[in-house]
């Protein structure tokens, strides 16, 4: 008997970590759950652990790939300026009544690379907008939820194109648990050690109160000013509902909120953007006061511009994310197409809408409050990474001084 293409001992942790360590479920807590009809094999187990773990009422909803390209090749040009306002309505509501969030992840990162790009980034811009209210759930931390990863099949193929699709799937879903702290029978153990780790890196940096950073490297010259009252978050983090759970499985950064009016100098992205399909490559940006005022890449530039001019604040950071050139993610020298992993990789900047969460003061301010110390307001929130082994990062404090941060793309 041929051996499975993913381990469903593993696919068990995966899934007992992902309700106790990434959403730390409530007794009693109803529970959003949105992923790919591919990975039923993971939303069962997660359902099922979630119901363990006391949960009121698990909602899955699932996606297709073949449903998504039927809109592009066959729908009217109408289509693509709509999108299901009802029903992310329906999920802000349940956010509001207590539900928790979780979303797998695992199709085709380059399912649209083919499709008109004007009518990906149309269907793009009317689902953020129609998304906002459940979105400023996540956003701001008002509830738990966390993202995970299935190894689809077609993902696989992307990464590893060279292999039968059996054995891609195989090395995929094997790369996801050992990234996700899976592999072996101490996975929840293993997240208490790993957001200790990261808990100590956020303390550290919290205590300093840069009023700056400076990135030094290949093609980098850039003062990313923090926002006031930033705050620094990683790994296991409370909740305005209180609940203390990590949004991200994996997760290898320490992250805050710069301030959208401060940013200057010029950036040169060190890993592809997978965006909506597309990849982009090759992302060169100057920012002046803040804002992305030359923008370049070698392969889906269109896309990255149209996603830029977005709103007014999709030129502007909204996150600022610092991750260790040794992470496992990185070490493993796989390019995950996938931002949930390949942000894990590196140091990273978010263009787009800041985590409110990220203050001092975060849970009691108006979104007037958020904006008044520099938080960024926008539709949209696409990470790139910008850190690699030649990296250089020195804290400025408000006197000018200088604190190295990482030398050589490594914790100082």
């Amino acid at each position: 008997m041929s051996k499975p293409a993913i381990d469903d001992v593993q696919l068990d942790r995966l899934a007992d970590v992902a309700v106790r360590v990434g959403l730390n479920l409530q007794e009693g807590q109803d529970l959003i759950l949105t992923a790919p009809a591919e990975a039923l094999p993971l939303v069962r187990r997660v359902t099922a652990a979630a119901y363990r773990a006391g949960a009121g009422l698990v909602t899955p909803l699932l996606s297709d790939p073949e449903v998504t390209l039927a809109r592009y090749r066959e729908a009217g040009d109408h289509s693509f300026d709509r999108a299901p306002d009802w029903l992310y309505g329906g999920m802000a509501e349940a956010f509001g009544n207590g539900a928790a969030r979780m979303a797998i992840v695992g199709d085709d990162p380059m399912l649209t690379a083919d499709e008109d790009p004007e009518r990906v980034s149309r269907a793009g811009k009317a689902n953020s907008i129609a998304y906002k209210p459940a979105l400023s759930h996540i956003s701001n931390f008002k509830i738990n939820w966390s993202i995970l990863a299935w190894p689809g099949r077609a993902w696989a193929m992307r990464m590893f194109p060279d292999l039968d699709p059996d054995a891609a799937q195989t090395k995929l879903a094997e790369a996801i648990f050992a990234a996700s702290r899976v592999s072996d029978e101490n996975a929840v153990a293993n997240w208490q050690a790993h957001n200790a780790r990261l808990a100590e890196r956020t303390a550290w940096l919290n205590d300093q109160r840069f009023d700056a950073l400076h990135y030094s490297g290949p093609g980098l010259d850039l003062t990313v000013g923090l926002a006031d009252g930033h705050e620094w978050m990683g790994g296991a983090s409370r909740a305005q509902n209180g609940v203390v759970c990590n949004p991200n499985i994996p997760t290898e950064e320490v992250f805050t909120t710069p301030h959208a009016a401060r940013t200057e100098g010029r950036v040169r992205a060190t890993k592809p953007l997978s965006h909506q399909g597309t990849l982009i490559d090759g992302i060169e940006a100057t920012f002046r006061e803040g804002r992305i005022v030359e923008v370049s890449a070698t392969k889906g530039q269109a896309v990255l511009e149209k996603l830029l001019d977005t709103d007014e604040g999709a030129r502007r950071l909204g996150e600022v994310a610092l991750v260790p050139h040794g992470s496992p993610i990185s070490q493993s020298g796989l390019l995950f197409y996938n931002t949930l992993f390949d942000e894990n990789a590196a140091c990273h900047i978010a263009q787009g809408q800041c985590y409110s969460k990220c203050f001092l003061d975060g849970d009691s301010m108006s979104e007037e409050d958020v904006a008044k110390a520099g938080g960024n307001s926008s539709m949209i929130h696409v990470d790139w990474m910008i850190g690699g082994p030649e990296t250089d990062i020195d804290g400025v404090r408000a006197d000018g001084s200088k604190v190295p941060v990482f030398r050589k793309g490594e914790w100082a």
